[in-house]
């Protein structure tokens, strides 16, 4: 297995990702929770796997100096474009995480890593170099394709022999993430280099909506009711994506 890139599938990935609702509380969950950590300055803000720029764009537009890398050239060509029609400027960097330590001398104040980890065939080969991007006294936003969602989602199914196969291809056509990730292993690999400060679920209940209602919801309501629950203890695990904050350093034992 090799890591994914979305050269072929770039203007596609768009319109799943962020033409509907599901883009739209993604975008406002990452966001708040980025309002309440960030401290009130201009920071040195890298963004891993990009895309086509929507976080970074918007941190641009908080007044911080953002650097995206992304390894597929449709996906940072769209990026150009949106920084380009907002009048903002950035750095631009065609590149796979691999060759980041090497082509980047300096940390950065924020690290972001937004559904990069479940399309990468190591999934944890990649928290080092995190670290060594992170300033130590920066941040790191990680946010990652969470399996307890998926398993939750074929229980709720009736997929039971897909579950015991442990098959957890999705029906988007090659867009869903064939690498979910256990939150618990990944707290435990990243526990060595990582204190993890806040966890937000994205898209904690709106996944499980049948259908017919999620098309009757008010989405700005349907926003809200996420931000609400993001954080809540039952519901936060169910979150189809889940959010982390966390900053350089082992817990103390």
């Amino acid at each position: 297995m090799t890591d994914t890139f979305f050269d072929d599938r770039a203007i596609r990935f768009a319109e799943k990702i962020y033409g509907n609702a599901k883009g739209a509380i993604r975008l406002a969950v990452l966001q708040a929770d980025l309002k309440e950590a960030l401290p009130e300055r201009s920071l040195r803000v890298l963004d891993i796997g990009a895309g086509l720029g929507h976080m970074a764009l918007w941190l641009a537009e908080q007044g911080h100096s953002v650097t995206l890398a992304e390894p597929s050239a449709p996906m940072l060509e769209g990026a150009r474009q949106r920084f380009a029609e907002a009048g903002l400027e950035a750095t631009f960097i065609e590149a796979p995480w691999q060759e980041l330590s090497e082509q980047l001398t300096t940390r950065f104040d924020l690290v972001i890593c937004h559904a990069v980890l479940e399309w990468l065939a190591e999934p944890h080969t990649i928290l080092p170099v995190l670290s060594r991007l992170t300033a130590p006294d920066g941040l790191l936003s990680l946010a990652f394709y969470n399996r307890d969602a998926l398993i939750y989602r074929n229980l709720l199914k009736g997929h039971f022999k897909k579950l015991k196969r442990q098959e957890y291809a999705g029906e988007g056509k090659g867009l869903t993430p064939q690498q979910p990730l256990d939150p618990r292993e990944l707290e435990r690999a990243m526990s060595s280099r990582w204190q993890i400060v806040t966890r937000s679920g994205v898209r904690v209940f709106h996944d499980y909506m049948p259908v017919e209602f999620q098309g009757k919801v008010n989405e700005a309501d349907l926003i809200e009711m996420e931000l609400a629950h993001r954080r809540h203890p039952t519901f936060a695990g169910l979150g189809r994506y889940l959010h982390w904050i966390c900053q350089p350093g082992a817990l103390e034992e």
